[in-house]
């Protein structure tokens, strides 16, 4: 079938043989000091009848030994070369029969009853809901939010809902905007109609891009604070550097890639000041413009990608206009730009 990430992905077929309802996949790329207690909250989950998939993405470390030693029970994919958390996800989800998929960091600890919730939900949801978000708490602060659910605004800024604010204020289910791959349950049918994510990005961002997708052929999500998730966030040690290279570079795939030129143009001041807000707030000139260089080069493939996806679309511009945000990026850019100028005079 087309992928709407504009990649060859093969997705298993009917006749793959089935004996569980949902498969855990965990990308993972030198996480030995997480896999631990990641695999140990998985495996001790309450619902017993689940696959758990490993896509190790060429590590250096001893994770494929650890995972082989200490539990046998879950399978290894091992990736010959470093290939970004987007290609190992897909690679699990490729090999994966089940109806429903739950994409999982490795630096993260479920509790028991997560997946049984998260299941228990999308078995009684409507075919248009694609995937379940987690409440994913901060590992080193239980009680707060380290993402309820994804956003996108107009300025080009992926927002985590509610990440530092207390949990008790994100109790109660919601529909968001896209989930976050570090800890949902998808359907299996969303993924191949969605063509999964797409690999261009590597790493950041991926999910937002795929959640985006998704909704332009009328997908929606949802929040489910009871499935509850401890998440460390940046458990794979990039260097800032990368860091902001990839996420300056996906940040204007993701706008390139799914939106009408009628908004393109009419959120234009908008989406140039992130990317000056950005380029300030990160103190990294040389990466942003590594950023912006890798962007040109994608391009022209993101371009093909885009025929087909706006070619599928399904909901109007008007639609799609109301489901990103407008609020712009805190602190105000003028107040970022003189911190930023107090550092460079050594006063600040």
């Amino acid at each position: 079938m087309a992928s709407l990430a504009g990649t060859a992905t093969r997705m298993p077929s009917s006749s793959d043989a089935v004996s569980k309802k949902v498969t855990v996949v965990i990308p993972n790329r030198n996480g030995i000091d997480w896999l631990g207690q990641c695999l140990k909250a998985v495996t001790s989950q309450t619902m017993s009848e689940f696959n758990t998939l490993v896509v190790d993405d060429a590590s250096t470390d001893t994770s494929v030994a650890f995972i082989r030693e200490n539990f046998p029970q879950v399978q290894i994919i091992s990736l010959p070369a470093h290939s970004g958390f987007a290609k190992a996800a897909n690679v699990g989800i490729e090999k994966c029969a089940t109806p429903y998929i739950a994409l999982l960091n490795v630096d993260t600890q479920v509790y028991p009853d997560w997946l049984s919730r998260l299941v228990a939900r999308l078995d009684e949801a409507s075919p248009d809901v694609g995937a379940i978000n987690s409440q994913m708490l901060r590992m080193d602060d239980q009680e707060r939010i380290d993402d309820a659910g994804d956003e996108l605004s107009w300025y080009g800024a992926a927002v985590k809902h509610g990440h530092g604010r207390s949990a008790a204020q994100f109790d109660e289910e919601k529909e968001i905007f896209s989930p976050c791959a570090g800890a949902t349950l998808y359907r299996r049918d969303f993924l191949i109609e969605t063509g999964g994510f797409d690999p261009d990005f590597f790493a950041y961002l991926e999910d937002v891009d795929l959640g985006l997708r998704g909704r332009l052929i009328g997908y929606r999500y949802l929040y489910l604070p009871k499935a509850k998730v401890l998440h460390k966030g940046h458990g794979s040690k990039m260097p800032v550097e990368r860091y902001v290279e990839l996420i300056t570079r996906n940040r204007l795939l993701i706008f390139a890639k799914n939106i009408p030129v009628s908004l393109l143009l009419r959120h234009g001041a908008q989406l140039l000041y992130g990317q000056v807000y950005f380029l300030i707030a990160y103190r990294r000139p040389w990466s942003s413009l590594r950023g912006y260089a890798a962007f040109l080069a994608s391009l022209p493939a993101a371009l093909r990608k885009r025929r087909k996806i706006l070619a599928m679309t399904a909901i109007d511009a008007r639609q799609l206009d109301a489901m990103l945000s407008s609020t712009p990026p805190q602190p105000p850019l003028s107040a970022l730009a003189r911190a930023a100028l107090r550092g460079v005079l050594g006063r600040g």
